[in-house]
């Protein structure tokens, strides 16, 4: 996306971004346009595991079932992770990376470990963790890539390996934006990653079977954009937004494949504004990987379409960046929402996805 859950040693504004604990009255940095401010941060060591929260605060969040457990990962310092049997009750486990990888500090300046919108798959019998380094207001991105054969802290396989950089945008060289991570495999086993925010749209790449780079001869293309013509120019920001972003407002691609279909989901519009983002979720859906996707009313997605999967009202201002969760016979659809009751902090919001006879989904019952 543009951007995006003991005891803590603060120092400053020393936060672990992903879920603050509600009473602790502090807002996450902004990600305007795919990037986040960094406050002055420190990887000192956490007392774990912690008290579980209610409500816990997120950006970008992603999940998956491992064994009994729910595991959510989310941006944050080093990866912020949760886990939960209910997904009602959420206990905070320690972050994915207890320093910023080397290979991202060199790659992006500045980058201190603030890492965005990961996503998590498991194949093959290891777990995939994709996620974003990025610098404000630029398309000085990557993405990375870590893996592990357990979700289980207590299990002594548990460890994440760290693979890192998979693909990465350059200023004036790439008109795209390397953050916002999704993985998807078609009909006949190829791994596709999508990824993008602003700039030109989203991008689809075929990897490499080993998940870890593009497959050779493979270049990014975009796939979905708000502008109405694919020749024309970025559209200019707008308000107090990054100027090198450009206003074409979509981000984080989600792809999952149900029956005949692909079906893309992705956010449009702002995010990281509190009570005034405006951000809201899109759905369209194609019979190949690559595409094109179509909304309910034939609109390509690449030229401007998606329907309007759920968007903000005056409980929740702008609700976005999803994820989708197949657990047994029961998809789940999680985003993080802007509460208005609180200040616009940035919450965990978990809804059933329910299906039309058409084949197209919606959102069901609250879960969390």
């Amino acid at each position: 996306m543009t951007n995006h859950p003991g005891k803590y040693l603060v120092m400053l504004a020393l936060l672990s971004f992903c879920a603050l604990p509600l009473q602790a009255g502090f807002f996450l940095p902004e990600r305007n346009a795919g990037h986040c401010r960094d406050l002055a941060f420190s990887f000192q060591s956490q007392e774990l595991p912690q008290p579980e929260q209610s409500r816990i605060s997120v950006h970008d969040p992603v999940m998956i079932k491992a064994g009994e457990r729910y595991f959510l990962f989310c941006t944050g310092m080093g990866i912020s992770v949760w886990s939960s049997t209910d997904m009602k009750a959420w206990q905070r486990e320690k972050p994915v990376f207890s320093e910023p990888p080397v290979w991202a500090t060199e790659a992006v300046e500045g980058f201190r470990g603030h890492i965005w919108a990961p996503d998590i798959t498991f194949h093959d019998g290891l777990y995939y963790l994709y996620y974003s380094v990025s610098a404000f207001g630029k398309n000085t991105s990557c993405i990375g890539v870590a893996t592990n054969k357990t979700l289980d802290p207590a299990d002594p396989e548990f460890g994440w390996t760290d693979h890192g950089k998979v693909i990465q945008s350059f200023p004036g060289i790439t008109n795209w934006n390397a953050i916002d991570p999704n993985l998807v495999f078609d009909k006949k086993g190829n791994p596709w990653l999508s990824y993008g925010s602003f700039w030109d749209g989203l991008q689809l790449v075929r990897l490499d079977p080993s998940l870890t780079k593009p497959a050779e001869g493979c270049r990014p293309e975009t796939f979905a954009s708000r502008k109405p013509d694919p020749c024309m120019e970025n559209p200019p920001s707008t308000d107090d937004n990054p100027q090198d972003a450009g206003g074409n407002a979509i981000e984080a691609p989600f792809i999952i494949r149900r029956g005949k279909y692909y079906y893309l989901f992705a956010s449009i519009d702002y995010c990281c504004k509190g009570v005034n983002s405006t951000y809201k979720m899109i759905i369209g859906r194609s019979k190949k990987v690559t595409g094109p996707y179509l909304d309910r009313e034939g609109k390509s997605l690449r030229t401007g379409g998606g329907t309007i999967l759920m968007q903000g009202d005056q409980d929740w201002h702008g609700v976005g960046h999803n994820g989708i969760l197949n657990a047994g016979n029961t998809s789940y659809l999680l985003f993080h929402g802007y509460d208005a009751a609180d200040r616009g902090r940035s919450k965990l919001r978990i809804f059933s996805l329910e299906w039309d006879k058409k084949g197209w989904p919606w959102p069901g019952t609250a879960v969390y």
